[in-house]
């Protein structure tokens, strides 16, 4: 990637641009009101400063009570007939303006999941999503900055135009007449020139100085902003552990060490106070050079005193809008930094490669999937996860995978749900290669409960059915199914009833057994035809587990079933069980067959565990 001394104003303004497509991508009618919105503020100023000097100039002149009149109507009613459009486009604009920070949550969830299963779980890509969140929180980077700009930066444009517009005759105009010395050079186009180069150096002040304000305090930000985010982590941790532990102190000093460095603070007031010098001398330079050139132009008469009103207040606007425009000009230049990380995360591979290839409905969901010759490494590892691996499976096979930890199991799922793609050979479903499937009809192919699976803080049936719209009846049976039914009939608003007590006063808190039960129930009201589990029953206690187990093909019905277990003993009941060692399958085989082979690693591990069976 190029650093900013390598990239030219071409390619800087490229990733402003870029990061405007993605704001009105995510809500273009809220950008659309916003603009509007930011033209409409801008004109009643001057329709108030033109019509003022009209009627000015005819007071200092002619005196027509009939031109009064008209001015003053025309201003009256000019200005409430703008007043009413403006109300309305100022409602309108707040009206959507909520919509864009929740159009952009949902761009950045979208992309999200559509992303490699490997980038979640790579700690780069966390790191660079917490960057992006940070700048947005506690720095105004990225596309936030993008959007406040845009305010001031339309703002800025309409009001140069504007008065540009009313002033730009001033400079051309002269006095009929002889004059000496200074009002000499004030009624000559030598003054206007002068005044046209004081105001392209304070362009250029504005946003070099803007721009070298921006820059540093990134600098002394950015380091900020990578300690906050260890803080942070700190934070969220709210763990058993921290309280028995007495973790608190420990906590609360290391975010106070960060919070209340006062030299983050210090430096970065300090080069605002400098930059802002720089900004406001200039400016007031500007105010009196064009105050005196407007006033001596009035003084010998190239115009009346109504003239003079609406220059000198056009000309403070024009001076306040090149002010304006330089600022955030030089903000938006120097916010491509943060833009940068924004798009390395943005142009990560996103989706999975995938055909257009649609899978059979079947009513029977008789399926067959065949792993032949796989083998995967994991991104950044030269050491193969999994080997040669060559296995075929039906529809209604019931089936454990077992070994010790860092066999290869959880890898062998993760590649079946085609989280991640093999390194070589091929995974087929019906004899064609996944690859070739549409990628999402493929994912619904499988109900999966992982050790680390998640419950939210929403109702007991929006968590099974993973939707606001659910099936209640639906939702009792599965939960029937895992043995949660007990605890639900105690519950009042049964499926309705909201889990933690986070956000709900009447919500409950549950057990992990509980959780788990639960998260069963999810896999079951999915319905798909493979149903994976992974240590299925690790938080349940012998009893609910032994139910489980007592009622497993009612549970499971027709579909495939595999599961990853430690626990030796909660595979007997599975007609094909896999041994894993070292990335290969070595053993497969019923329990009774497995059992029986003396030399075979099952027969090992059971008997490592045999004493816990007794």
């Amino acid at each position: 990637m190029k650093n900013k001394r390598e990239r030219t104003f071409k390619e800087e303004l490229k990733l402003i641009f870029r990061g405007y497509k993605i704001l009105y991508k995510t809500c273009p009618v809220n950008m659309f009101w916003r603009t509007v919105n930011c033209i409409s503020q801008q004109l009643s100023p001057y329709l108030t400063l033109y019509m003022s000097s009209l009627i000015l100039n005819e007071l200092a002149g002619g005196r027509d009570l009939t031109k009064l009149l008209t001015y003053a109507y025309i201003t009256v009613g000019g200005e409430f007939l703008l007043r009413v459009i403006i109300h309305f486009i100022n409602w309108m604009a707040y009206k959507y303006e909520s919509l864009q920070w929740y159009h952009e949550d949902m761009f950045f969830l979208e992309h999200q999941n559509r992303m490699k299963y490997e980038h979640l779980e790579e700690p780069k890509v966390t790191e660079l999503r917490n960057q992006i969140a940070m700048m947005k929180d506690h720095m105004a980077g990225g596309l936030i900055q993008l959007y406040w700009c845009y305010w001031f930066v339309i703002a800025s444009t309409v009001n140069i135009i504007l008065s540009v517009s009313l002033t730009a005759s001033m400079l051309t105009m002269t006095a009929e007449g002889n004059f000496s010395g200074f009002f000499a050079f004030i009624n000559s186009p030598v003054s206007s020139v002068v005044v046209l180069v004081l105001i392209i150096i304070n362009v250029v002040v504005q946003i070099y100085s803007s721009n070298k304000e921006t820059h540093k305090s990134y600098e002394i930000w950015n380091d900020f902003t990578k300690k906050n985010i260890r803080v942070q982590s700190f934070l969220r941790h709210d763990g058993s552990d921290c309280v028995i532990f007495d973790m608190r102190k420990l906590i609360l000093d290391e975010t106070l060490n960060v919070w209340l460095d006062k030299s983050y603070y210090i430096s970065s007031n300090k080069i605002s106070l400098k930059y802002n010098n720089y900004r406001t001398i200039w400016t007031a330079i500007m105010n009196i050079a064009l105050f005196v050139f407007i006033g001596a132009k009035a003084y010998i008469k190239v115009f009346g005193i109504g003239s003079f009103v609406l220059y000198r207040g056009t000309v403070e606007k024009f001076i306040n809008a090149v002010s304006t425009f330089g600022t955030r000009i030089g903000r938006l230049f120097e916010n491509n930094k943060y833009l940068l990380t924004l798009y390395e995360y943005l142009d990560l591979p996103n989706e999975m490669a995938a055909g257009k290839r649609h899978i059979a409905k079947r009513e029977d969901n008789r399926y067959e999937i065949e792993f032949k010759n796989v083998s995967f490494k994991y991104p950044r590892s030269d050491d193969y996860a999994l080997k040669d691996v060559s296995i075929k499976f039906n529809t209604g096979d019931k089936m454990a995978v077992v070994g010790m930890n860092g066999s290869g199991k959880t890898t062998f799922i993760k590649l079946l749900c085609r989280l991640y793609d093999p390194t070589e050979g091929e995974i087929l479903l019906d004899g064609v290669n996944i690859k070739e499937y549409d990628y999402t009809e493929y994912l619904g192919l499988f109900s999966v409960v992982f050790q680390d699976f998640s419950l939210f803080s929403v109702s007991i049936g929006e968590n099974v059915a993973t939707s606001l719209d659910y099936n209640e009846e639906k939702v009792r049976e599965c939960l029937e199914m895992t043995g949660f039914g007990d605890r639900l009939k105690t519950l009042e608003k049964g499926v309705k009833t909201y889990l933690t007590r986070k956000y709900e006063n009447d919500g409950i808190d549950i057990s992990g057994g509980e959780a788990q039960k639960i998260a069963l129930a999810r896999a079951l009201y999915k319905n798909a035809p493979f149903i994976i589990l992974d240590e299925p029953t690790a938080a349940l206690d012998p009893i609910a587990e032994a139910e489980i187990y007592s009622k497993f093909d009612t549970i499971v019905g027709g579909r495939t079933a595999v599961y990853i277990s430690h626990r030796l003993s909660s595979c007997r009941f599975c007609n094909d069980i896999l041994v894993f060692h070292e990335g290969k399958i070595i053993q497969r085989g019923s329990h009774d067959k497995l059992v029986s082979d003396k030399d075979g690693k099952y027969r090992e591990l059971w008997h490592a565990q045999a004493q816990y069976y007794t």
